[in-house]
């Protein structure tokens, strides 16, 4: 199994209404920020972990499991707006740093996230790091009825358990859950990872099951329709300078089918007043499990 040369530390913040779990590195200092890490989707802080590995120094770091998310607990809730993301890293970044701009680094939806949250808050944040952080493609008005519709049919699939998460039988079965998801993935980390991505529940008729430490009611769709007009003003309004790193595997070719392309999602990126492209070879969407050194090395040369 993979052995972290930097171990994490665990803290649990309070953050409206739920515990939030936070991994930290390094130790804080009088007048220095932290470099926040932040995940995707049906993902865990421990994700980071290969990458905070390979950064040169003793950097002060902290990560955190998103509500609904890893050790991170709350109220019980039957869906997620994407802005309660917004609002509970607004309050983490008050608890951590203070009045001091962040350096910020997110990935997947965290990249999302992080983006738009620049552009709403952007004193907050010195340097700004997306890592396939893509958006969606631009929806029309004419889609939200339905979309209202189908929100509020999975709210009763869920309900009546038809999105419920599948569970392992076997930590072996989630890190082979893992590898299968992502083959770039070596069985020595995918075992260390399974052990943060899930979590053993006892069975009163049996051995125990492993359940991935994520909500299913993130499966929800979102009520509301993607509106990249809204994206792009804040993009535009972003004042860090940012670095965005996609990986040579083309993510939106493989998900959207030209319905979304990397073109134009580079052409979104224009409205970012100062930004550059950075492009990690073989690598797919996790790329920070791909190529950790590499991942690293981009980060440090941005956030010096």
């Amino acid at each position: 199994m993979y052995v972290p040369r930097r171990p994490s530390r665990s803290e649990f913040i309070p953050i409206r209404g739920h515990r939030y779990h936070v991994r930290v590195w390094g130790q804080p200092q009088p007048g220095r920020a932290p470099l926040v890490l932040v995940h995707g989707w049906m993902d865990v802080a421990a994700s980071y972990q290969f990458v905070v590995d390979a950064l040169a120094g003793d950097p002060y770091i902290i990560a955190p499991d998103w509500r609904g998310f890893g050790l991170t607990t709350g109220p019980a809730c039957d869906h997620y707006h994407f802005a309660d993301y917004l609002g509970d890293l607004d309050f983490l970044l008050d608890h951590c740093a203070g009045d001091l701009p962040v350096d910020l680094v997110g990935h997947s939806m965290g990249g999302n996230v992080v983006m738009m949250y620049a552009g709403a808050r952007p004193q907050r944040i010195r340097r700004l790091v997306n890592l396939e952080g893509f958006g969606l493609p631009a929806s029309r008005p004419s889609q939200a009825p339905g979309r209202y519709a189908k929100w509020m049919d999975e709210l009763k699939a869920l309900q009546r358990g038809e999105m419920a998460l599948k569970s392992y039988d076997s930590l072996e079965g989630v890190a082979q859950r893992l590898m299968k998801t992502n083959p770039r993935l070596g069985a020595d980390k995918a075992q260390w990872l399974a052990q943060h991505w899930a979590q053993a529940l006892p069975q009163a008729d049996g051995p125990s099951h492993w359940q991935i430490l994520g909500e299913a009611a993130h499966k929800v769709t979102s009520a509301q329709i993607y509106r990249a007009d809204e994206a792009l003003e804040l993009y535009q309004r972003i004042s860090a300078p940012v670095l965005a790193v996609e990986a040579a595997d083309d993510s939106l070719s493989q998900w959207w089918k030209g319905q979304y392309t990397l073109a134009e999602y580079h052409q979104r990126l224009s409205r970012v007043p100062q930004h550059r492209i950075a492009r990690v070879e073989n690598a797919g969407h996790m790329l920070h499990h791909d190529q950790p050194e590499v991942l690293a090395g981009l980060l440090t040369a941005f956030l010096a």
